[in-house]
């Protein structure tokens, strides 16, 4: 059995390698992860020229591509057969609210349900301090989960893990995804050629505690979070609504 890893942090990310060194005991563990990290690149996929792919050993490879590259390729052309699983991450910093679909991390997972594959995202929550184990340890726990109970098309699983210093993730909540609050994070600068440019970016996100949300489990509970996320975003209940607009 063959379970594909992939991040947006990087191939040479720890909580990659954490994820590689823990599902070892499950199958064959393949690597197919970005050469530089890829943050907040979303859905992204390289069109306009050609990937490069280096191996680095058996079954690791790195790719100068998107999350969304890296499982495209693996699944179409590097793997030898179809993995049973995808397991994207373990990201630094979490992946919840507003936040999930600019998130590299998730859109692996995203891809590879694209093409009919069990999936899961797997984000650690912290600032500066990271400790992968127990949240590679859980993670082993939710796939063994979804390899024995399956999941329905166009599902994947969005985990977040909080902040544990070390101690054994042993309590989660299944939620909903939540809402994000964001600052002002555009900065206007000048360059020492007096021409102007932007940078986006701030503090970080912060998250409203609605009830039952991934953020709310994360942050005030202090549990995992287990959302499952569908690929396809058709508003239903607003379809008849729209057909009697006069358009």
């Amino acid at each position: 059995m063959i379970i594909l890893l992939s991040n947006d942090d990087g191939i040479h990310s720890e909580g990659l390698h954490c994820l590689e060194e823990t599902f070892q005991e499950l199958g064959d563990v393949w690597t197919v992860a970005p050469q530089q990290p890829q943050n907040a690149v979303g859905r992204s996929i390289t069109l306009h020229r050609p990937l490069r792919v280096v191996q680095l050993s058996e079954r690791r490879f790195m790719v100068d591509g998107t999350p969304s590259d890296c499982v495209h390729l693996a699944l179409n052309g590097l793997l030898p057969e179809k993995p049973a699983v995808v397991v994207s991450g373990i990201n630094k910093g979490a992946n919840m609210g507003d936040d999930i679909p600019y998130s590299g991390t998730v859109a692996a997972a995203f891809e590879a349900t694209l093409w009919g594959v069990f999936a899961c995202a797997v984000s650690l929550y912290g600032k500066h301090r990271f400790l992968f184990p127990p949240a590679a340890r859980f993670t082993l726990r939710v796939v063994r989960a979804i390899l024995a109970n399956g999941m329905p098309p166009g599902i994947f699983l969005n985990i977040n893990l909080p902040d544990t210093d070390g101690r054994e993730i042993t309590s989660f909540c299944i939620t909903k995804q939540g809402k994000s609050r964001y600052q002002e994070t555009l900065e206007q600068r000048v360059n020492p050629r007096g021409e102007t440019y932007y940078w986006i970016g701030g503090d970080g996100t912060q998250f409203h505690l609605i009830p039952d949300s991934d953020a709310d489990a994360v942050l005030r509970k202090q549990t995992a979070s287990i959302t499952p996320i569908k690929i396809d975003w058709t508003d239903y209940r607003f379809i008849d609504v729209l057909k009697t607009w006069n358009i």
